[in-house]
This record gives C-alpha cells, structure tokens and sequence, in this order.
C-alpha cells in the first residue's frame, strides 16, 4: 500500500519521493489502461493498477486532460517522427507509408487511436502535439498532390475519416481474430487516393471547423466532459 501524498508542491519545487513514485506508477498504469482499454477506461481503474487511492490520483492529475497530456504527449511523438520521416521519402511513398505507420501505432494502442480521431481542447500539451503533426501531415499530403501521384482534392479534413473509421474497425477485426486487417482496407483507401484513380466526388469536404467540432464533440463523450 502506498504512502498517501500531500498536494502538489508549488511549481518549481520536486515532489517528495513517494509522491514521485505515486506519480510515475499512476502515469505508467494510465498508459496501459489507457493502450488496452482506450481513453474511456474509469480512472478508478488506473488508480487500482497503480496501486494507489483514487484520491491520490485526483491529487496529482486533477482532472482527465491533466492525465492526457501526461500519457498522450510522448505517444504522439512515434506519430510525429513518422510524419517527418515520410517528408524525406518520394511524396507519394512518403504519403503511403505515414498512413500505414499511422494505421500500426493506432491497432496497437486504443488509446492513441482515439485520440487520432478525437481533440481535447483542456489537454494543451496533447493538442500542441497535435498542431504539430498537423502541421507535417499536410506538408505529406501536399508534397504529394504537387508531384501529380495523390488527387487533387484530398483535403487534410478527408483524412479524419480515416481516423473515424479506425474507431470501428480494429475492434472489428480484433474480434474477428485478425488484427492486421486494417491494411486490406489502408490497400482499398490508397487505390482510392491515386490522382489516376480520381472521379468527382459528391459531397464537397468537410471544412476545417466542422471537423474541429466533431472532434471536440468526440472528444468530450470520450472524457465524459459535458460541458
């Protein structure tokens, strides 16, 4: 049983030792929760693996966005190095394999595919992190419309469809006994993103703002934030 720890030092102070060992097992406890069950997973749950009272959990990440930005933040960053290694590779190989490698880190950590599909408006550093990979991801995307290989009207909006359907679709085929399904339909996806393949499509994009609103919307159920 742990030591229960007082509240926070003041910023700029370390914790004291079993308060630091309190933290690092809760945070360590969340990232598995977190991986296994995905960010909807009960703090309770977290708390129980890490051996702790959910009272120390609260004082020490006083809400789930302060949890978030303390798991999520680093995972992002596999997400993050993927996008810029597909910056340095041919536009169109570059485009391909960030969505493949985006599709991998995501069956294999439910908490990061939420997350993909998801905005957290109170978790700063994750959507910082996110900005970023934004960022890089629409630099792939141009890159590769530029060079001719990807259709011109793929928007960077298109692509949370993706992210959506992730969602469904790898506990779909978890539960079907074949976790790598997904690259069939990453297959299905990328035949459809070739410029050659292209035909007008019926419905204009979603914009920027719709997709923010979705996501937040998402975002908030996930967190069971109703406000």
């Amino acid at each position: 049983m742990t030591t229960p720890d007082r509240p926070s030092p003041p910023p700029g102070r370390p914790l004291r030792r079993d308060a630091q060992r309190n933290r690092d097992a809760i945070v360590a406890a969340a990232r598995q929760v977190f991986c296994d069950h995905g960010l909807e997973a009960p703090l309770e749950q977290i708390a129980r693996q890490a051996g702790v009272g959910i009272a120390t959990l609260y004082r020490r990440f006083p809400n789930r966005a302060v949890l978030l930005d303390a798991v999520l933040t680093g995972n992002l960053q596999a997400h993050i190095d993927a996008a810029e290694q597909a910056l340095a590779s041919d536009p169109w190989d570059g485009f391909a394999f960030y969505l493949e490698q985006s599709c991998r880190l995501q069956a294999a950590d439910r908490g990061l595919n939420d997350v993909m599909g998801m905005r957290f408006p109170r978790a700063t550093a994750t959507e910082a992190a996110k900005t970023r990979l934004y960022e890089l991801v629409g630099q792939v995307l141009d890159r590769a419309q530029q060079s001719g290989q990807l259709r011109a009207d793929l928007t960077l909006e298109d692509l949370a469809f993706l992210n959506w359907a992730n969602t469904r679709i790898l506990p779909a085929i978890r539960a079907a006994g074949d976790p790598d399904a997904w690259r069939r339909h990453l297959g299905l996806l990328l035949d459809g993103f070739r410029a050659e393949r292209a035909h007008p499509l019926p419905r204009p994009p979603l914009s920027p703002r719709q997709v923010h609103r979705a996501m937040v919307t998402l975002g908030r159920r996930s967190a069971g934030d109703a406000h």
